[in-house]
């Protein structure tokens, strides 16, 4: 928890500018750490109409971890199989989700209700002493020196305020002003096509009309995605064709013109039609000194897999421990660094994969299409193959992570259900969520309390997991029993049986034995030291 303690009213440890999905995040998991924060945003209200509809079980553990996860729950709903279909309307293949038990303790991939959701998160965010929100709020003016930021806001009222923080995070969007007073430039990773997304409330009587599972039909005549969200809401992505004006697109009329193979207007309330040209953008730089960009404001994808919210969520959730460790004094300004080098990094790596699955599904050659179908078909030995989400979603490769030959570092460490004397748990909810030293029973007894006392030194919660029936390990913190072997076949998978595991749920390492669990610590330790100050940026021109 930050120790810091400012008695200007008027100086924050971090502002957030924007309080959509991603700022709400960054609100929240600040307000855990107890650092002193102001979220602002110039809209009063939640947008009424869905934007996001997918979210995965990476998202759903850290609402759990932020105490959110009941509230968000029932306007959540398993994602279902998508089936593909090819240029004449064949199967080629299937992403679906990978089988129970589930690696992070939650369906892998699901569909939510934006509107409720997002509700949700600046509710919790609201009632945390110490976070401040304040709505009808928006940046006029942006001066960052090299010791703090001061911002000027105007309410909707015309009333000014001015204030400073310590750290400023821009989560305004895709059309984010903080970027563009940064100077901070978008890479393209071209691909741009125009897409109609439609969002429909089917009456009950007409929902057996539609696929039963979510849909991609790359039919070369028209690309078209169909998602099954949750209740009766269903959602189609239209590609519009050459001469199509996209403001035509999303009028009433021609919306069900679009749909007509589907419904009829009086099978379905019409929710919200909106023409959007699909991006796979990156920014180039993600912080200018004490100013840091996040969610679409630094990186902006197609939906092809549902992964635009859920990159913003990481964003944050990567900076917002690392901010905790630098104000509170655990770590020096250098670890912040690792933010853009982690974020920037995963963004483009998972961008290309969904831009080369929007490539397939937007082929508009039939003969191109179909010689797609036959390769994918092959692909599956003649047959219709089943792919998973999370075998698209890369693991981090650079910044705060051991050796690079560990063969688990970076990648997200599962979370099983274990046995408690009230019944089973997830393991967050028995253990804790900050840094982690995860460990099987067996071999800890093994090891010399030189090394476990190493572990605590690095603030690493020692974690012992053993089978049921064995004595507690008297050196953890905690010992678990987990319940369907996850953790265990994970470590069996890539030959450990211990890992350190960073806040944000992602391996920073793993070892097999004595000497070098004790060198990952080490190599911990050093990774989130505070090394001598780097030089400040430049300051930044009022805008």
């Amino acid at each position: 928890m930050s120790k810091a303690v400012h008695p200007d009213p008027e100086h924050f440890q971090v502002v957030v500018v924007g309080f959509g999905p991603s700022g709400a995040f960054a609100a929240n998991l600040l307000g855990q750490h107890g650092i002193r924060s102001l979220v602002i945003d110039k809209q009063r209200e939640v947008y009424d109409k869905p934007r996001a509809i997918a979210i995965d079980h990476e998202i759903l553990r850290i609402l759990d971890n932020l105490g959110l996860a009941e509230a968000v729950l029932p306007h959540v709903a398993p994602f279902h199989a998508s089936d593909h279909f090819g240029a004449d309307g064949q199967l080629i293949r299937r992403i679906d989700t990978v089988p129970e038990p589930y690696p992070q303790g939650y369906v892998p991939t699901m569909v939510f209700t934006q509107p409720p959701v997002e509700a949700a998160l600046r509710a919790h965010a609201q009632a945390l002493a110490r976070v401040e929100v304040s709505l009808g709020s928006e940046l006029v003016d942006l001066d960052a020196a090299p010791d703090r930021v001061t911002l000027t806001l105007r309410g909707d009222d015309s009333t000014r305020r001015t204030m400073t923080a310590d750290y400023v995070i821009a989560c305004d969007g895709a059309s984010s002003g903080v970027r563009e007073r940064l100077g901070i430039r978008l890479t393209d990773l071209v691909f741009d096509e125009p897409w109609l997304v439609v969002d429909m409330l089917v009456h009950e009587a007409a929902l057996a009309k539609l696929p039963q599972n979510s849909a991609q039909f790359c039919d070369p005549q028209r690309p078209t995605s169909f998602i099954i969200g949750p209740g009766n809401h269903r959602r189609w992505e239209i590609m519009l064709l050459p001469g199509e004006d996209p403001r035509v697109a999303q009028t009433q009329e021609r919306v069900w013109e679009l749909l007509a193979h589907w419904l009829t207007p009086a099978d379905a309330t019409l929710w919200r039609a909106a023409s959007y040209r699909f991006h796979a953008l990156v920014a180039e730089r993600w912080r200018a000194g004490r100013v840091f960009i996040a969610g679409d404001a630094a990186h902006q994808q197609p939906p092809f897999i549902g992964q635009g919210m859920c990159q913003g969520v990481r964003d944050v959730a990567n900076l917002v421990w690392k901010l905790a460790r630098v104000l509170d004094g655990s770590s020096g300004e250098a670890l912040l660094d690792s933010y853009e080098a982690e974020r920037s990094a995963h963004v483009r790596e998972l961008t290309t994969r969904i831009k080369a699955i929007g490539q397939v599904i937007c082929e508009r050659d039939p003969v191109a299409a179909r010689a797609r179908d036959a390769r994918i078909l092959a692909e599956g030995g003649g047959k219709p193959r089943t792919l998973t989400r999370q075998e698209i979603v890369p693991p981090l490769t650079s910044g705060v992570l051991a050796d690079e030959a560990d063969p688990a570092r970076g990648k997200l460490f599962p979370q099983p259900w274990v046995e408690t004397a009230k019944g089973r748990a997830r393991l967050d909810a028995v253990a804790g969520a900050g840094s982690r030293l995860v460990i099987e029973t067996a071999w800890a007894r093994t090891l010399t309390e030189g090394v476990l006392a190493a572990a605590r030194a690095a603030g690493l919660t020692v974690i012992a997991l053993a089978q049921s029936g064995t004595a507690p390990l008297a050196q953890a913190d905690v010992t678990v029993v987990e319940c369907d072997g996850v953790v265990r076949d994970w470590f069996s998978a890539c030959g450990r049986a211990a890992a350190i595991v960073r806040p944000d749920h992602y391996v920073f390492g793993t070892a097999a034995e004595g000497l070098a669990l004790a060198a990952l610590i080490e190599a911990f330790s050093l990774g989130l030291a505070a090394p001598a100050p780097v030089a400040p940026a430049a300051p930044i021109a009022h805008a």
